[in-house]
C-alpha cells in the first residue's frame, strides 16, 4: 500500500546513529533526507508548550537554531543539545496529494517505515488532498471515532482534525479521539486531515483511508454507526464558531432495527438572516412528509427506529451583524421499552391556565452509559422534559428504562377578580385524574389562588385536620401542602409552612393571594389524597398575615410556629391562633425556650392572649423573658404582632398546646358548702323571725285612723342625686386609651421611667370569626387628653347593655362637677364582617 513515504526506502530517508561512535553523554545525530520527485516536507520547531528552564538547541552545518524545514531533494544532518528533545521540539511530516488528475489511492495510509526513522519527537502528520469541484473525497476511519470540543484533548493523546476549504477559506468539521461511532468522512472538493501522536507512539498506519467519490453537493457528510445502545454528542462546522454562512451539512445515523433513537439538541445559537431561514431537516424511514423540517428552538424527533439522517442548512446572513450560526446536539440509542407502545390522554381542553411539565428527576452525573428517559408528544417529537399547555388534548407516551427517573409538576392559576361574585365562592382544591393515571410519579402540584386587593381573603379548609412540619413533630406522611403568601415583590413572599394530615389545626385563613403546592414524597400517596381534600372559600378580607384555627386533643401535643421560620415573621406583621378548649380540659400553652432575642428598631413586639369567655388578656413583650407554660380552662386567642427588628435576629416562635383533664378544687368545694350551709340556715332564721312577727301582729286590736286636714299628706321629694342620666350624653364612651396606662410596665426602662418609643401603628384585628382577637399593635405616639368639663362628664355609674362596649364606671364628686378629670380618649375600630 502507498503511505506517506511513497514507498521510500530507509537508505533514501536515511536515519544513521552514531551513538556507539559518540562518548557517554554525547547527543545522538540524525542525518534525513527527502527525494525530489515526493510532495513532502518536514519541519522540525519548538512545541506549543513553554520551553523548560533548561534551553535545548537544534545544530546543524555547525550552527545553533530553532526551525529546520526539510524540502524535497534536501538531505540535512542534526543532532540537539540535550537529553529530551521530545519536551522542546515537535516535527511536522506534510504531504500535498493532487486528486484532480487521477483518482486518489485507495487503502489505508502507512505511517512505517518513516515513523521509526524520525527524532524521538512529537509528530504531526497533515495530509492535505484536493479533488476537482465536481468531486468529493471520503474518508473511511478504523477503529470509528468520537467527535470532541476543540479545547479538549484525548486521552490517550491521539487526535485527529478534518477540515476543508470553501474557496480560499479553511472551514474545521471537528476534531476527533478514537473509540466513537463516526465512520465515514465525505467533502466537497478537498480535505485536510491531521493526526498528532506523542513522541513514544510508533504505530504503523494512520487509522484512515481515503478515496475519491461522487459529488455530495454539500459541505461534508458524516456518518455515525451504532452496534448497540450508547450515545453520541455531535457539533456543526467551525463549533464554536460559526457554521459557514447559506451551507449544507448532513449527518448519516445508522441504527439496528432492535433500537430508537432520540436527538437532542444540547446549545445552539441563530444568526441574523437577510435571506431564507435556519432549520434541520430529517429523512426518517416510513415517514410520509420526508424531509421534517423543524427550528433549532423545536422539540426534536425520537423514538425512531432504523436509519435516519439530520441536515444543518445556514442562511444568507447579515454582512454587517452576521451573529453566530452553531449547534450541538446529542444522538442517544437505546432499546425501546413497553411503555413506549403506551399512549396516554393528558385532557386540558377546559383548562385555562394549568400547565403541566414531565422532567428528570435531579440525579448525580455518571461517566458510564446511561439510558435516556424521553417524553414523546404523539409519538415522534421526544425530548428529556415537555411542558404541556392549557386549551390541548395531548397524547404522550415514553422513551425510558425506568419511568422513576421522572416526575411531573404541574400548576393551576384559579383568580377570581369581581368581588361580589367571588365572595362566599369555592374551590376544591384537586389533583385532575388524567395527572394521576400517568405511569410518572407526581412530585408537585401547585394551586396559586388570587383575589382582588384589600377586598377578600382566603380559608383554606381541610377534609382532615392538618400538622404543622416542625422540628419537634416531623410530617411523616406520603404527601404535605406548602402554604406561601405571595409578596408584592422578590423576597416579600410569606411561607406559612408545610402542613400534613393528622394534626389539630382546621383551618388556615390567609389575607391575601396565595399557592398552595401539593408535594407528594412516596408513590403511595395516592390512597392516602383519596381522604384528604383541600377546600378554599374567598371570605371578606381582614388584617391579619393569617388566623389558625386550632383544636387540639388529648392524644398528642399540638406544635405551632409563626411563619417564616427561616427569614422571621416580617416587621409589624401579625399572626392569630383560635384554640379550641373543651369545657372538661385544660389547655397548656407552652414555649419551648426562654427568650426570643428581638431587639426591636422600632415599635414593640407582642403576644396576648386571650380568653374568649371572660375576655381576660395577658400581655407580653417578646423583648423580655418569654412566660412560663400557662393554663387556659376556655377557648383562647394567641396573638403575636412583630415590630420593626433590627438588622440580624428576626423574630421567630415555636410553642406548643397540651391538653389535660380538668380537675376539682376540694378547698373550693368544701368552703362553697359550708357557705351555702350558712346562708340556708340565715335564710330559715329570718324567715323563722318573720312568721312570728306577723303572728303578733295578727293578735292585736284593729288601728284607728285620725284625718287631720291641716296636715300636707304629699310625701317630700328627694333631690336628684344624679341630674344627668348616662344615656343622655357621651361622657362614658373613651375614645382614646392613654397607651402607658394600660402598657406602662412594658414602657419603663432601667430606672423605672417611662420611655417614649418610636410610632408604630395601631391595627386592631378584623379577622373572620364570631370572637375577634384581642387588639395587638399599639401605637406609641404621644396622644393629648382631653379634658371634660361638668357639662360634658357623666358622673353617673353606666348601665351594663351589649350595646355601649367601650364604657368604663367613673365615680364623679359628690359636690358637683366643677373640678376637671383628665379623660384619655379610645379610638374604637368596629370589627369588619367576616366569614368563615
Amino acid at each position: 500500500m502507498e503511505g506517506l513515504s511513497c514507498g521510500l526506502t530507509l537508505p533514501l530517508l536515511g536515519a544513521l546513529l552514531l551513538g556507539a561512535a559518540r562518548p557517554p553523554g554525547a547527543a545522538e545525530a540524525y542525518i534525513l533526507g527527502l527525494p525530489p520527485t515526493l510532495n513532502i516536507t518536514m519541519e522540525i520547531k519548538p512545541g506549543p508548550l513553554p520551553l523548560p528552564v533548561n534551553p535545548c538547541y537544534l545544530l546543524t552545518s555547525g550552527k545553533r537554531t530553532s526551525t529546520l524545514l526539510i524540502k524535497p531533494g534536501d538531505r540535512v544532518e542534526l543532532l540537539f543539545s540535550c537529553h529530551n528533545p521530545e519536551a522542546h521540539f515537535v516535527i511536522e511530516v506534510k504531504r500535498y496529494i493532487d486528486c484532480t488528475a487521477n483518482p486518489c489511492p485507495l487503502g489505508e495510509f502507512q505511517l512505517r517505515p518513516l515513523i521509526a526513522m524520525l527524532p524521538p519527537l512529537n509528530r504531526t502528520f497533515i495530509w492535505d488532498a484536493h479533488a476537482g469541484k465536481s468531486a468529493s473525497l471520503e474518508l473511511g476511519f478504523r477503529p470509528r471515532l468520537r467527535q470532541i470540543g476543540r479545547e479538549d484533548s484525548c486521552p490517550d493523546r491521539v487526535t485527529y482534525t478534518v477540515s476543508g476549504h470553501i474557496g480560499a477559506t479553511e472551514v474545521r468539521i471537528g476534531t476527533f479521539c478514537s473509540s466513537g461511532t463516526v465512520s465515514r468522512i465525505k467533502m466537497q472538493e478537498s480535505v485536510k486531515v491531521t493526526l498528532q501522536l506523542p513522541w513514544f507512539d510508533n504505530r504503523p498506519s494512520s487509522g484512515f483511508s481515503m478515496a475519491s467519490r461522487s459529488s455530495i453537493k454539500r459541505l461534508c457528510f458524516i456518518e455515525s454507526v451504532f452496534e448497540g445502545e450508547g450515545s453520541a454528542t455531535l457539533m456543526s462546522a467551525n463549533y464554536p464558531g460559526n457554521f459557514p454562512e447559506d451551507e449544507l451539512m448532513t449527518w448519516q445515523f445508522v441504527i439496528p432495527a432492535h433500537l430508537r433513537a432520540s436527538v437532542s439538541f444540547l446549545q445552539f445559537n441563530n444568526s441574523n438572516c437577510e435571506k431564507k431561514e435556519e432549520r434541520v431537516e430529517y429523512y426518517i424511514p416510513g415517514s410520509t412528509t420526508n424531509p421534517e423540517v423543524f427550528k433549532l428552538a423545536d422539540k426534536q424527533p425520537g423514538n425512531m427506529a432504523g436509519n435516519f439522517n439530520l441536515s444543518l442548512q445556514g442562511c444568507d446572513q447579515d454582512a454587517q451583524n452576521p451573529g453566530t450560526f452553531r449547534l450541538k446536539f446529542q444522538v442517544l440509542v437505546q432499546s425501546p421499552q413497553n411503555e413506549s407502545n403506551v399512549t396516554y390522554e393528558v385532557d386540558l381542553s377546559n383548562e385555562r391556565a394549568m400547565w403541566v411539565t414531565i422532567e428528570p428527576r435531579p440525579v448525580k452525573l455518571s461517566r458510564r452509559f446511561v439510558p435516556g428517559c424521553f417524553v414523546c408528544l404523539e409519538s415522534r417529537t421526544c425530548s428529556t422534559n415537555l411542558t404541556l399547555a392549557p386549551g390541548a388534548r395531548h397524547r404522550i407516551s415514553f422513551l425510558c428504562d425506568d419511568l422513576a427517573r421522572l416526575w411531573v409538576n404541574a400548576e393551576k392559576t384559579i383568580s377570581c377578580t369581581n368581588h361580589p361574585y367571588c365572595h362566599r365562592r369555592s374551590y376544591s382544591l384537586q389533583v385532575p385524574s388524567n395527572i394521576l393515571q400517568l405511569p410518572v410519579q407526581l412530585h408537585d402540584f401547585s394551586w396559586k389562588l388570587l383575589v382582588p386587593k384589600d377586598r377578600l381573603s382566603l380559608a383554606l379548609v381541610p377534609a382532615q385536620k392538618l400538622q404543622q412540619h416542625t422540628q419537634e413533630r416531623f410530617c411523616n406522611t406520603s404527601f404535605s401542602y406548602l402554604v406561601t403568601g405571595v409578596g408584592t415583590g422578590p423576597g416579600q413572599d410569606l411561607h406559612f409552612g408545610s402542613f400534613c394530615a393528622g394534626g389539630a389545626i382546621e383551618q388556615i385563613q390567609v389575607k391575601q393571594n396565595v399557592v398552595v403546592t401539593l408535594r407528594t414524597f412516596a408513590p403511595s400517596f395516592q390512597q392516602e389524597l383519596s381522604g384528604q381534600a383541600l377546600t378554599v372559600t374567598l371570605i371578606p378580607h381582614f388584617k391579619e398575615e393569617g388566623i389558625f384555627t386550632v383544636t387540639p386533643d388529648m392524644k398528642s401535643k399540638v406544635y405551632l410556629m409563626t411563619p417564616n421560620r427561616e427569614r422571621g415573621l416580617p416587621p409589624l406583621a401579625s399572626v392569630s391562633w383560635n384554640i379550641s378548649v373543651p369545657g372538661d380540659q385544660v389547655a397548656y400553652l407552652t414555649f419551648l425556650r426562654e427568650r426570643t432575642g428581638l431587639v426591636c428598631q422600632t415599635g414593640r413586639a407582642f403576644m396576648i392572649t386571650q380568653d374568649q369567655r371572660t375576655k381576660a388578656e395577658q400581655v407580653v413583650s417578646l423583648e423580655d423573658v418569654l412566660p412560663k407554660s400557662s393554663p387556659h380552662h376556655h377557648n383562647f386567642w394567641v396573638n403575636i404582632s412583630n415590630c420593626s427588628p433590627v438588622s440580624g435576629k428576626q423574630l421567630d416562635l415555636l410553642f406548643q398546646v397540651s391538653l389535660t383533664w380538668r380537675t376539682l378544687n376540694m378547698t373550693a368545694i368544701l368552703i362553697a358548702v359550708v357557705g351555702g350551709g350558712a346562708l340556708l340556715l340565715l335564710a330559715l332564721g329570718l324567715i323563722i323571725c318573720l312568721v312570728k312577727k306577723k303572728k303578733k301582729k295578727m293578735n292585736k286590736g284593729p288601728a284607728v285612723g285620725i284625718y287631720n286636714g291641716n296636715i300636707n299628706t304629699q310625701i317630700p321629694m328627694q333631690p336628684k342625686k344624679f341630674p344627668n342620666a348616662q344615656k343622655d350624653n357621651d361622657a362614658h364612651v373613651y375614645a382614646i386609651i392613654d397607651d402607658t396606662m394600660v402598657y406602662g410596665h412594658l414602657l419603663q426602662d432601667s430606672n423605672g421611667s417611662f420611655v417614649q418609643p418610636e410610632v408604630d401603628t395601631y391595627r386592631p384585628f378584623q379577622g373572620p370569626t364570631e370572637d375577634c382577637p384581642p387588639s395587638f399593635l399599639i401605637s406609641y405616639s404621644k396622644v393629648p387628653t382631653v379634658k371634660l368639663t361638668t357639662e360634658e362628664s357623666s358622673p353617673g355609674f353606666p348601665p351594663e347593655t351589649d350595646s355601649e362596649p367601650y364604657t368604663f364606671s367613673h365615680p364623679s364628686k359628690r359636690n358637683g362637677s366643677d373640678g376637671n378629670t383628665d379623660v384619655p380618649l379610645l379610638d374604637a375600630h368596629e370589627p369588619a364582617e367576616t366569614g368563615e
